[in-house]
């Protein structure tokens, strides 16, 4: 049995049909508050899962540079407290964490042999979860993510569903072209943590989708791929100053799945055009 946490978010999203041959028991708050240890070691030990998918997570960056005690709370405490549930059944654990670890330069591609160096509090938020992963269990998967898309119209509120959303209403649109990473179409990542987590290689892994590029690079892809008149114009980062900061590269190669011969990502143009290809068909854009 695996047993997923903040199963209603994007990622979650897309586990039941991708686990559709295996039991799984999806929670979510107010079931699952994974800042209650109580609560979480009592659904622990009442599915007593052979695996936790820990999903839940404060995603928004800029919400946690404002309360650092909420991200801390959430994405590293609540984090203890699945391991420790783990711990306490002997449990397996699969952890998310973020390509916002590094704080790159341009044009850098990161490796998991890169030193992490976060740069703001939900980055250093999610390191934090690494470390406490790493120091209470030996069995467990700690998958980094990129610039995350997915989720469809209802829970796409990254960048792919606010350009979707803004090209409805407007002919021209500023998009930074000055930050570099590299996008995980949700779908591809879902399939890629269940065929990792059958090998039995323990371990940290970077699972994005291959090749690195700009917002502006993702937009013009949009454009493309649904054949839209609207103009992109690339802009520099300070035309829409942020309250986290953001390094210039979070982009990532998935080096040692890449070594072990397993890397099942497709390149990042090909996951964007499948989510749009899903969008365009199940919400008639």
């Amino acid at each position: 049995m695996i047993l997923v946490t903040g199963a209603l978010g994007m990622v979650g999203s897309y586990v039941k049909e991708t686990f559709n041959d295996e039991e799984i028991v999806l929670t979510d708050l107010p079931e699952m508050d994974v800042c209650q240890k109580e609560l979480v070691f009592r659904l622990v030990h009442k599915y007593k899962p052979k695996l936790i998918l820990h999903l839940a997570a404060e995603t928004d960056v800029d919400k946690c540079e404002g309360d650092p005690d909420h991200a801390f709370r959430t994405n590293t405490m609540g984090v203890q407290n699945i391991a420790l549930a783990c711990q306490s059944i002997g449990a397996e654990m699969v952890y998310i964490s973020t390509g916002g670890v590094f704080n790159g330069k341009l044009g850098q591609i990161h490796t998991e042999f890169d030193l992490p160096n976060p740069l703001n509090v939900y980055s250093k938020a999610k390191y934090e979860g690494e470390r406490i992963v790493m120091g209470l269990l030996n069995k467990y998967y700690i998958f980094r993510a990129g610039w995350m898309i997915g989720g469809g119209a209802q829970k796409d509120k990254k960048f792919v569903g606010k350009i979707l959303e803004l090209c409805k209403t407007r002919k021209e649109l500023e998009i930074v072209n000055d930050k570099f990473g590299s996008p995980t179409f949700a779908k591809d990542f879902v399939r890629g943590i269940k065929k990792i987590i059958k090998t039995g290689d323990y371990g940290l892994y970077h699972l994005v989708n291959s090749g690195a590029c700009t917002r502006y690079d993702i937009a013009l892809e949009i454009i493309k791929l649904l054949k839209l008149k609207v103009k992109i114009n690339p802009v520099s980062s300070d035309r829409f100053p942020l309250p986290a900061p953001r390094a210039e590269s979070e982009a990532m190669r998935n080096y040692k799945l890449d070594l072990l011969g397993i890397n099942p990502m497709p390149g990042w143009k090909e996951g964007l055009a499948e989510y749009l290809e899903d969008w365009d068909r199940k919400l008639c854009l």
